[in-house]
């Protein structure tokens, strides 16, 4: 049987969603079509993260899902590529009989090889690195074929892709070892790519047609690349691309706070098309805890490069990342992370409740003692506090006029227009359009025409518009708003699309 279809779902991070478009645009060169359900497919792959149990837990269920269609239709490939992949390696074969292949994140390159393989093998085959230790790549010994380096460079959009906001990798592996953290395990050393490379392929995605990049790295900020006899840091790879003509917006995820260079925010006050805004984990208001994580500052160092953002951009929209229950959070820890977040005031943060990470350092010598209860009333609580403040913030922007890049019609629009075709099918396309809750707290009803776009400060506004709108700049005067959503009406178009997106 020759694969003619594949079906492939992603899961995680950001990162992981630019791998997947890089494999899909491989396969797609194999010759296969993509359906929307794995029983369509013949290939059906999943792209894991293994940051969290309940992501891996997740995947698994998925898997378990399918163990009557192997039973049906036994020639059907069924694969996990990604993290999950790499941390759980062989092991994943005997808890799922029924799985063909595993690639870990640094063996892509090798995704159609073994596909190919199990085809006409029809036997569990793995393209995983050697061993778990830290290895030496081709990028490391200067050398210009290393393959994962071919496979950026090598990337191109798939019909039907949209590349009005894309994301370009900058810098591979993480050498950071939080103690919580399994990505030094599952992705390898920190490399950077070289600065050339990066800058053609914005440039390769400009000319498709995309308005904003996103660069990439489990720590953007610490970006070096040692071209000849001159070292490029992050903040010139940033001028590199805003020099870039044709591109609206830049952002990059995510920055550590250890390695902070403050040229960084001179790019950022000089440089009109880097958006204003930082993501920034903290992890924790504790000095305690942060030195128990192994983060390398301070809460005082924290909100020193905060402090020195807004000297610099003093508009600059903050997104922190915050973890609950790290072993040994006492409330006390716990009421200084809270008071982080009221003294900062971020624009949103994203809180996680800790989970062990096997093999990493926190799972091996701390025992997971704060109750799941407790995780989850510290995980409410957080949240609780941040939505007062980005309720606050947001109702500041009552009246005044916002630019918003517009992606695409918002998930409610989608319901509708499908409802009103009778279909009884959601295709939404992954696009915010707050909530229901968001809706109803605005008073706002969702019609069919409702677009959703964001800001450059990464704030969600959805307005009514026309199919002209999406791939456009336009200027959105916001009227209501909730604590996730801006509400507005569009009162012109600063530039109009480039190309047609649906």
């Amino acid at each position: 049987m020759k694969p003619a279809t594949y079906f492939l779902e992603t899961f995680g991070c950001q990162m992981n969603v630019l791998d997947s478009q890089l494999v899909a645009a491989r396969l797609r060169e194999m010759g296969l079509r993509r359906v929307d359900s794995p029983r369509e497919a013949d290939v059906v792959l999943f792209n894991t993260c293994s940051v969290r149990q309940h992501a891996e837990d997740k995947v698994l269920s998925r898997l378990g899902g399918l163990r009557a269609l192997k039973r049906r239709r036994p020639e059907t490939i069924i694969g996990v590529i990604g993290c999950m992949a790499e941390r759980v390696r062989h092991e994943l074969f005997a808890q799922v009989p029924h799985l063909d292949l595993l690639c870990g994140p640094g063996e892509l390159h090798h995704l159609e090889a073994l596909l190919v393989e199990v085809s006409e093998r029809h036997e569990q085959l793995a393209a995983l690195a050697s061993s778990q230790s830290r290895r030496t790549t081709a990028a490391e010994r200067g050398q210009a074929d290393d393959p994962l380096e071919v496979l950026d460079s090598s990337r191109h959009a798939v019909p039907g892709e949209s590349v009005l906001q894309s994301y370009v990798r900058v810098q591979r592996g993480c050498d950071k070892f939080c103690t919580y953290c399994v990505v030094p395990f599952v992705r390898g050393p920190e490399r950077s790519r070289p600065p050339a490379n990066i800058v053609a392929e914005v440039r390769s995605l400009v000319a498709q047609g995309c308005r904003e990049i996103t660069l990439l790295g489990q720590t953007v900020n610490s970006y070096v690349y040692q071209d000849g006899e001159r070292t490029v840091r992050f903040a010139e790879l940033l001028e590199q691309v805003h020099a870039i003509d044709g591109l609206d917006r830049i952002r990059f995820v995510t920055s550590f706070p250890a390695d902070w260079d403050d040229s960084i925010f001179r790019v950022l006050r000089d440089c009109p098309r880097v958006c204003p805004y930082l993501h920034l984990p903290a992890q924790s208001g504790s000095d305690r805890v942060l030195k128990a994580m192994k983060r390398g500052y301070t809460v005082a160092e924290y909100l020193r490069i905060v402090d020195t953002a807004r000297r610099y951009v003093p508009d600059i929209a903050l997104a922190g990342d915050f973890i609950v229950g790290f072993p040994g959070e006492t409330e006390e820890d716990f009421q200084a992370t809270v008071e982080l977040v009221r003294r900062i005031e971020y624009k949103s943060i994203f809180v996680f409740k800790y989970s062990p990470r096997p093999g990493t350092s926190a799972e091996r010598a701390r025992e997971d003692d704060v109750p799941a209860e407790t995780k989850s009333r510290r995980n409410n609580e957080l949240l609780a506090v941040q939505s007062v403040i980005s309720l606050r913030q947001k109702r500041a922007l009552i009246g005044r006029t916002v630019e918003v890049l517009v992606e695409g019609y918002s998930k409610a629009a989608r319901r509708l227009q499908d409802s009103d075709a009778d279909t009884g099918v959601d295709a939404g396309d992954g696009l915010p359009d707050g909530c229901a809750h968001d809706r109803a707290a605005s008073g706002i009803t969702a019609s069919p025409r409702q677009l959703a776009g964001r800001t450059p400060h990464d704030s969600i506004a959805v307005f009514d518009g026309e199919p002209a709108h999406i791939g456009a700049i336009v200027n959105v005067r916001i009227e209501s708003v909730s604590p996730l959503t801006l509400f507005g009406r569009i009162e012109g178009v600063r530039s109009p699309a480039r190309v047609s997106i649906r």
